[in-house]
């Protein structure tokens, strides 16, 4: 193959791409790469004003971009908002799932009310977005990428109250699995991307610790945390045809912290 068959591998032109927690951090620069590779992207998101200013932002670049209303607790608003993006821009080839929080509580003293949140976001949220966009995907017979932020915690524990979290993104990280498993057959890839801490706001808090942020750096072969922008590459190639033969894998994307552990 020449060079520029090479370079129509890693191409989404004309692609739809839906970005779920697209007006958070790592959502959003996921969003502008996808922009960057030719995409028509989607920013699903329950927040208005942040989604509407990154779609905004995108359209200001020259991208085609829209934000549309999605709550993964509820999913008569995700199916909705997959048919508003078909309706404007296209069947969607792609979903990039960035939603997630975190509730921090000793494991002796994790509340139901906290489980059922973050487990509900995190994992039975995970699966509504998945479902809704298997189903869009299969009835439109589009051979898509799934692809879910997970956590190197979906297989490492950590000396704090994460027992609802680590539950979570574990789950997650074998349903990805399950799911690369059923849906091979309609063409529909299945992925992970798990990275280390990543400087968001949801954990700002952790990463302006001296006593928590100097240990976990430490602790990191590479010596930093990550940066929002070192996995967008990882999700272009993931929602791209250079990735055509991967499916069911939970990437790792942690300066090899899990290497080392």
């Amino acid at each position: 193959m020449g060079g520029d068959t090479y370079r129509e591998m890693f191409s989404l032109q004309d692609r739809t791409v839906m970005v779920a927690g697209g007006a958070g951090a790592i959502g959003s620069a996921m969003a502008r790469a996808a922009a960057a590779f030719g995409a028509r992207v989607v920013i699903a998101d329950f927040a208005e004003e942040p989604r509407e200013r990154v779609a905004e932002d995108l359209r200001a670049e020259g991208a085609s971009a829209m934000g549309v209303y999605a709550n993964v607790l509820e999913p008569d608003s995700v199916r909705a908002a997959i048919a508003e993006a078909e309706g404007a821009f296209g069947p969607v080839a792609a979903l990039i799932n960035a939603v997630g929080t975190h509730i921090e509580q000793p494991a002796e003293g994790v509340t139901l009310e906290a489980w059922d949140k973050v487990m509900g976001i995190n994992l039975r949220g995970a699966f509504v977005l998945s479902q809704a966009a298997a189903c869009s995907m299969i009835a439109n017979q589009v051979r898509g990428s799934i692809i879910h932020v997970t956590s190197v915690r979906s297989g490492l524990g950590i000396r704090r109250g994460y027992a609802a979290y680590v539950a979570s993104k574990g789950g997650l990280g074998v349903l990805i699995k399950q799911l690369a498993t059923e849906w091979a057959t309609y063409g529909i890839r299945v992925n992970g991307i798990a990275p280390t801490f990543t400087r968001t706001a949801l954990v700002a808090d952790y990463l302006t610790d001296p006593s928590f942020y100097e240990p976990l750096v430490a602790r990191i072969p590479l010596g930093r945390i990550a940066e929002c922008d070192d996995l967008v590459g990882l999700a272009v190639f993931l929602a791209s045809d250079a990735s055509a033969m991967i499916t069911g894998q939970n990437i790792f994307v942690d300066g090899g912290v899990t290497a080392s552990q």
